[in-house]
């Protein structure tokens, strides 16, 4: 017995200084490390949201705004970079459906269970007593860690449910290492829309589960040697994710307690892979060579941002555009008979927000919002705040469409029930249920729903117009579906963004000659949440949306100013 405890103790004692020569000190007084995971919890979502319990994290603790997911910003990827603390490259988990048996890309180092070595393993390894435990609401999570490794593996069928059972477990076990993913909030950004009021009850809700955590953490007697972080996986953008855009791939990380800085907002840049670095660190164990994830260690006192760290451009708070966008729809809005007020508000810290009214980006010289003005006349409204050091925000756009009810709508549609669709169906044999018509090539959902069979959202719809071309040359289009579609203009197929997914972009050109051309866009839904959009620019016309003063029933009816 002697002579197998002796080896491993070196082994320890060596692992120990290596660990401690690469990266210096530990923070000091952890024996508890409580990770709450919220499914598709975005910035936006605990900044907007009655959210206390989090507020009064941050206050009292440290927070990463900007925490870089890995792509596609997906579930199963983004869980698995957490506690195994590489990417995909490594890891190969590439999917939601990713199974231990069922992979393309094999994990770089297989270790226990033949998968990845995860945090929940690395603990296990390093500390055969400890206590360890998840309990987790999306059953996809526990498929991701050893199963061996856990003294307590819960999958609960609700985010209250999940709660209660994760503070009854932290109270009755007092865990070295306890993670909790909550999965509601996704479910809320699927259902009804990120960034809509159901949303951000979700996250309200979330926020309620944490400060349930926190107070078992208190009633637990671990409060003053704990460390709780609060993490997601992605956000979201209209009724899904899996885009590279912030929206989708950024999130928020909150760490707090033992040893961590009060009030203070991490420089270091951070992706969701350096969770599982940061755990080992709190808990004094040397990680594999394999993860590749890094400590957030400036977020414990004593201990600095790094020497070598460049944080380039400081990128400012978008400033919003009103009326701001919702779900995929785009800030601004169509105005039928009357003009439209630009309002704006700037968002980030003593910082001015500058404007253009062509489509160009703002510079530092663009006008400077002093307040509310009205148009007349359709504009594209771009927006960015710059701060005293030069420092700039990315971007924003508002479209603003601005016709009179004179020649009415000018977008014919015809919608077709369709059937386990994965593609476009040939239209020309199919039979309309439904026509109307709008103002512009898109969909509103208060049309759409009452018409989809019950238990079957598989859907197409043609729309057919006339755009106004004044001046010759090459333009191009481009459609954001979810699902397919495929622009034509003068049965010309310009776009083709066909198939099965979330909203997409897709684009194409076309040489036109001034005056009428038919434009068609085909559209169809395979199922769950969607989408369109069209957008258009070329000689004097920045991108913008398919305006509907450019859009006519039919050249008969594009009377000089009756548009």
């Amino acid at each position: 017995m002697k002579k197998s405890i002796i080896p491993l103790v070196v082994l320890s004692l060596i692992r120990s200084m290596a660990w401690s020569q690469e990266i210096g000190p530990y923070p000091q007084g952890i024996e508890h490390v409580i990770v709450v995971g919220v499914d598709g919890m975005s910035p936006d979502g605990i900044r907007t949201a009655s959210t206390p319990n989090m507020h009064k994290l941050i206050a009292t603790g440290s927070v990463k705004w900007n925490v870089r997911t890995v792509l596609p910003s997906i579930s199963g990827p983004n869980w698995a970079s957490m506690i195994m603390g590489a990417g995909i490259e490594a890891h190969g988990t590439t999917d939601n459906d990713w199974g231990r048996a069922d992979y393309t890309l094999p994990p770089i180092v297989m270790g226990e269970e033949n998968i990845f070595p995860t945090i929940f393993g690395w603990i296990r390894r390093n500390r055969p007593e400890a206590e360890i435990g998840a309990v987790y609401q999306w059953d996809g999570f526990g498929k991701l860690f050893e199963k061996k490794s856990v003294n307590y593996d819960e999958n609960r069928p609700d985010e209250i449910s999940t709660g209660n059972t994760f503070a009854h477990y932290i109270l009755n076990k007092k865990p070295v290492f306890g993670f909790m993913h909550l999965d509601h909030v996704d479910d809320a950004g699927h259902d009804v829309g990120h960034g809509t009021p159901g949303y951000y009850r979700a996250v309200t809700r979330a926020d309620s589960i944490i400060g349930l955590v926190m107070e078992a953490i208190k009633k637990a007697g671990i409060e003053n040697n704990t460390l709780l972080i609060i993490t997601a996986d992605h956000g979201g953008v209209g009724f899904g994710h899996g885009g590279a855009t912030p929206e989708e791939a950024e999130i928020a990380m909150i760490l707090h307690g033992k040893g961590v800085k009060k009030g203070y907002k991490i420089q270091q840049q951070v992706y969701t892979y350096d969770l599982a670095a940061t755990i080992a660190f709190a808990l004094k164990i040397i990680p594999p060579y394999v993860w590749t994830g890094r400590p957030i260690k400036p977020a414990f006192e004593g201990f600095s941002e790094p020497s070598n760290l460049y944080l380039g451009k400081t990128i400012l708070l978008s400033p919003k555009i009103y009326p701001w966008k919702y779900l995929f729809q785009k800030a601004g809005g169509l105005y039928i008979d009357s003009n439209a007020t630009v309002r704006m508000e700037t968002l980030a810290d003593n910082a001015i927000t500058r404007f253009t009214l062509d489509g160009s980006i703002p510079e530092i010289s663009s006008p400077a919002y002093t307040g509310p003005f009205p148009l007349s006349s359709s504009t594209i409204v771009t927006a960015r705040s710059f701060d005293a050091k030069g420092n700039a925000s990315y971007p924003v756009t508002a479209y603003y469409r601005l016709t009179n009810s004179k020649q009415g709508p000018r977008v014919h549609f015809y919608y077709y029930a369709g059937k386990e669709w994965n593609h476009l169906p040939a239209f020309s044999t199919l039979i309309p249920l439904h026509e109307w018509n709008a103002y512009e090539f898109q969909l509103k959902r208060e049309i759409i729903i009452p018409w989809l069979e019950k238990g079957n959202d598989v859907f197409g719809v043609l729309g057919e117009s006339y755009l106004k071309v004044d001046s010759m040359g090459k333009y191009r289009f481009y459609t954001q579906t979810d699902d397919g579609s495929k622009l034509f203009v003068d049965d010309h197929l310009v776009v083709d963004n066909d198939g099965g997914h979330g909203v997409i972009e897709k684009s194409g050109e076309i040489e036109l000659t001034k005056g009428y051309h038919k434009i068609r866009l085909e559209f169809f839904n395979g199922g769950g949440g969607f989408w369109m959009d069209a957008f258009y620019k070329g000689p004097g016309v920045p991108k913008q949306i398919i305006p509907a003063d450019k859009l006519f029933k039919s050249p008969l009816n594009s009377i000089s100013g009756h548009n």
